[in-house]
């Protein structure tokens, strides 16, 4: 483990470290996700989630008077395949304590200081690292080499698409939350835990059906030994990574999420799917199935539930992508999803010595959300 100093200026200090000590911990564990109008929610089981990601996950940490004022953290992984290849370092954690946020008088006064000695200000400096892979001491990654630096803001945060944009990132794609639930879900016999010796196979299903995808990485398909299969005779036509998650939650936005929030709850069979404060999922990740067998994806969907105790599971998907029109419009998803009305979340993209050639290969492919990071 290391921590070090990368900027140092008075009394503010930018520190590096490969692990989160127990104030980092802390800060995560009660940081408030999301936008004012939008949902608002706290992340659960930031540790475990954090240790999952091993030795590919760093800190970049703000203090004041040696005292945490906010963290950011980010992960390394190798992603996509042919000419969607590339090594990426996505943008985790971000999060400052409140008066950083709230204060008026702060904020206006940053504006100022960044008014007066933009390219000198502490603020820039820090913007500056977001484009510097190679800071964050991550192996084989190095000053001058092909990079993408990524994030994914809700389209409703006009706070953080401001800090994305100041630090150089271009919006690339979009994202939609799907939801899978069933009031009283069943297991269905052709469903099985993947066995060790069918990852290798698992994998390389996985490689093949999103070889179009940016940003797809097989790393974390089998967290936990939780990847389900659906088998006719010996042939694995799906799968799915199942990550039980949750989130503490304070508001969904709109009629529906009023509904959802204030009414569901006392409503028999419905306080199944969500109760209000700590909400219980599943995250389905690593989704894969046999073209043309898409309809066979809710079997799978609803004996994961079943096996795993819970009655509903989020996914993240590309809206442009062909498996988020087959979920959609061909898949009995069940009501949760019918009634969410999430609003698109985006993705963003800070490209380090790319042309624009090689750009716009990015632009023209589906992006994969990956389910750890949004759990």
């Amino acid at each position: 483990m290391f921590e070090k100093v990368l900027i140092s200026c008075g009394e503010l200090e930018l520190r590096l470290s490969d692990y989160p000590g127990e104030d980092i911990i802390y800060l995560l564990n009660n940081t408030i996700q999301g936008s004012q109008g939008g949902m608002r929610y706290s992340l659960r089981d930031v540790e475990s989630r954090i240790a999952e990601y091993g030795d590919k996950i760093r800190f970049i940490s703000l203090y004041k008077k040696g005292q945490l004022a906010g963290t950011i953290g980010t992960c390394f992984r190798v992603t996509g395949q042919g000419p969607l290849k590339a090594n990426c370092t996505y943008i985790r954690y971000f999060a400052f304590q409140s008066f950083y946020q709230s204060d008026p008088e702060i904020y206006k006064h940053e504006k100022q200081h960044i008014r007066i000695e933009k390219e000198d200000s502490f603020k820039q400096k820090i913007l500056e690292l977001f484009s510097k892979p190679h800071i964050l001491d991550f192996q084989n990654v190095s000053e001058g080499n092909k990079h993408i630096m990524f994030a994914y803001v809700e389209s409703m945060n006009e706070r953080s698409k401001n800090i994305v944009h100041q630090a150089g990132y271009e919006y690339l794609r979009s994202f939609l939350t799907v939801a899978f639930s069933r009031f009283s879900p069943s297991f269905y016999s052709k469903v099985e835990l993947l066995k060790e010796e069918e990852k290798p196979l698992m994998t390389q299903l996985l490689n093949s059906y999103y070889s179009g995808y940016s940003l797809f990485t097989a790393d974390y398909a089998f967290i936990g030994n939780k990847y389900y299969v659906l088998k006719e005779g010996n042939e694995i036509i799906a799968g799915v990574c199942a990550i039980p998650s949750g989130y503490w939650v304070y508001n969904i936005p709109g009629v529906w999420g009023w509904i959802i929030m204030n009414v569901l709850p006392y409503i028999p069979y419905y306080r199944r799917l969500f109760q209000p404060g700590e909400f219980r999922f599943i995250v389905f990740d690593a989704i894969y199935c046999r073209k043309g067998k898409e309809k066979r994806l809710a079997t799978l969907f609803e004996s994961v539930c079943a096996r795993e105790g819970f009655n509903t599971a989020l996914m993240w998907l590309d809206d442009r992508s062909e498996l988020f029109e087959k979920l959609q419009y061909e898949t009995d998803m069940g009501v949760f999803n019918r009634m969410l009305n999430a609003k698109p979340g985006l993705v963003y993209f800070r490209f380090i010595n790319f042309d624009e050639k090689e750009k716009e290969r990015f632009y023209d492919s589906p992006a994969y959300i990956c389910g750890i990071d949004l759990s």
